[in-house]
């Protein structure tokens, strides 16, 4: 089989064309799945279709490779994506199953006073960020999800709120990996990738700020917004603060983890002073249940029991701290992983400048998010066994195992759509059609400095992660930069939160959203609801970036 060269300008020898092609596979699955109402998989499939007639037909990508591609992204799908969902539901199916998720409710209920909208911010928001800085790849929008769907808010505004609260968290998710591989394949310095995550942390919180906000306008309008305006500030507010503080001036990785269990804390210390008013008023308008009137033990949940509900949160935030923070454990944790060449692709694939671009495949089977669950499981489930209160909260492995078959079964097509998806991203940039959009938009000139944040979002909506967002435009990003005469930390960092807001369009995480709500095939329904809110985020940051440029270059240093 031939070596492949990406080249930009493949249709016609221009740019413009070749990039207007290159929209054809994504256009194809919002058509066919808002236009023509498919489900998921069947846009997927189409889509993918699409992409491999442009890689072959005008890319000129060879049949084989192309197909290889397809797989290549396809098993990246399967592991670790659908791996780490399948196993989020399943750690949470599992709570639910002992008993104790009704008593985190109560945790819930008592901490918000019933205040459904107060409750979503601190799942969604606070414990869904926190996720976020320790696991990624889905798993906290497919957990809060679940938990953001058991307090009674409606399947599609379930949804819709975690995903717009899974935006200002992933920059720095998964222990600030986005940031890290911005600065490793943009060539910069450990300085300057330190920088490029001070930026971030000069524009991420402001959209962390309003976020909360948000939540409140969702779940119950402009009242809502009103009535919990003191709560949503607090959140929004202190999170912001210690985003940007951790950011600029200690540990990049630890962002998200110390944003999070501030804003936390923050939310108990207010709500010990204040209490939204009119929760039952509240609860008939958005047709929930009232407050149980609550008695005897439940007036006053043991400590045991808070205890106990909380555990298994408590649990999965220790065992991805102790694999991810430090050095000593996960360093050792990398050597139980499987890579090997990816045949069809090694040593055949280069990029617009000649260079040989890495195909491998790499899976590490313990440090993994979807590994790291199952780990914490076990662990919660053998505690929940041994600590059953004389059998009120009983718990087998044959329950377990029935709930993890039913997972899968549940999941079916989901997963399906999430590895059609996968194999869609790879196809396209791996033929040069991503990297193709990418360089139109880096040859408009000084305009770019607006536009740049557009590539990490068109990024994250096609492979729905910033982390490949930025493995695949930081070279162009930096060049830009240079050839522009523009701060090249500023654009990574761009390109960084430009990818989150993006998030919440992609087909990957519609897909994990409609799984975690019981809303399979209406993906585009979900779509339709935060579409907008995804472009309104998109300006505020590119207003933000070019702002960064002249009058508020100061937020965005340059590091020699």
């Amino acid at each position: 089989m031939d070596q492949f060269q990406v080249v930009t300008d493949a249709i016609g020898g221009s740019v413009g064309l070749s990039a207007l092609v290159s929209t054809l596979p994504l256009l194809t699955f919002f058509i066919m799945l808002l236009g023509l109402k498919a489900r998921a998989h069947t846009s997927g499939a189409v889509a993918l279709v699409v992409a491999l007639l442009v890689a072959i037909l005008g890319f000129n990508m060879p049949t084989g490779m192309a197909l290889s591609a397809a797989l290549r992204g396809g098993l990246f799908g399967l592991f670790p994506i659908v791996f780490v969902i399948l196993t989020a539901i399943w750690f949470y199916q599992i709570t639910v199953a002992s008993g104790r998720f009704e008593d985190l409710r109560l945790v819930f209920d008592k901490m918000g006073n019933g205040d459904v909208r107060i409750q979503a911010m601190l799942i969604a928001f606070c414990f869904g960020g926190l996720l976020e800085a320790l696991a990624g790849f889905g798993a906290p929008v497919a957990i809060t999800a679940t938990m953001i769907l058991a307090l009674g808010i409606p399947p599609l505004k379930a949804a819709t709120v975690v995903l717009i609260a899974n935006t200002a968290p992933v920059a720095f998710g998964a222990v600030a990996i986005p940031i890290t591989t911005a600065g490793d394949v943009g060539g910069r310095t450990l300085e300057q990738t330190e920088n490029i995550a001070a930026i971030v942390g000069h524009q991420t919180p402001i959209l962390a700020f309003f976020v909360p906000f948000v939540i409140a306008l969702l779940i119950d309008g402009w009242r809502g917004v009103r009535e919990t305006a003191p709560a949503a500030a607090v959140i929004g507010g202190s999170f912001a603060i210690a985003q940007w503080w951790t950011s600029n001036h200690f540990a990049y990785q630890l962002t998200d983890v110390v944003a999070c269990i501030v804003a936390l804390g923050a939310a108990f210390v207010l709500l010990r002073f204040w209490q939204p008013s009119g929760v039952d008023a509240m609860r008939e308008r958005l047709e929930l249940p009232h407050r149980a009137s609550l008695d005897g033990e439940e007036a006053e949940l043991p400590a045991n029991r808070v205890f106990m509900a909380l555990l298994p949160y408590a649990v999965v935030v220790v065992v991805f701290g102790l694999a991810n923070l430090g050095s000593a454990i996960p360093n050792w944790l990398k050597q139980f992983k499987i890579s090997f060449p990816w045949p069809g692709l090694d040593g055949k694939l280069l990029n617009a400048a000649s260079e040989p671009v890495n195909s491998d495949y790499s899976f590490a089977y313990i440090n993994n998010p979807g590994s790291l669950l199952v780990i914490s499981a076990i662990i919660v489930t053998v505690l929940y066994m041994v600590f059953n209160e004389n059998g009120r909260y009983s718990l087998t492995w044959g329950q377990v195992g029935k709930e993890f078959t039913d997972t899968v079964w549940k999941m079916r097509w989901s997963a399906l759509t999430i590895v059609l998806v996968l194999a869609l991203a790879y196809v396209m940039n791996y033929s040069g059609q991503t990297v193709t959009i990418g360089e139109f938009f880096a040859n408009l000139g000084p305009a770019f400095a607006f536009f740049a944040p557009v590539l990490g979002w068109v990024g994250v909506a096609v492979t729905g992660s910033d982390t490949s967002a930025n493995a695949l435009f930081a070279n162009l990003q930096v060049t830009a930069a240079q050839n522009l005469g523009l701060n090249p930390d500023l654009l990574l960092a761009a390109n960084t939160t430009g990818g989150v807001v993006g998030k919440m369009i992609s087909p990957q995480s519609l897909a994990i959203a409609a799984t975690a709500v019981n809303m399979e095939g209406k993906e585009s329904e979900i779509f339709k609801k935060v579409v907008g809110w995804s472009f309104g985020f998109l300006i505020a940051v590119c207003v933000i970036v070019f702002l960064q440029t002249n009058v508020l270059s100061a937020l965005a240093p340059v590091v020699p």
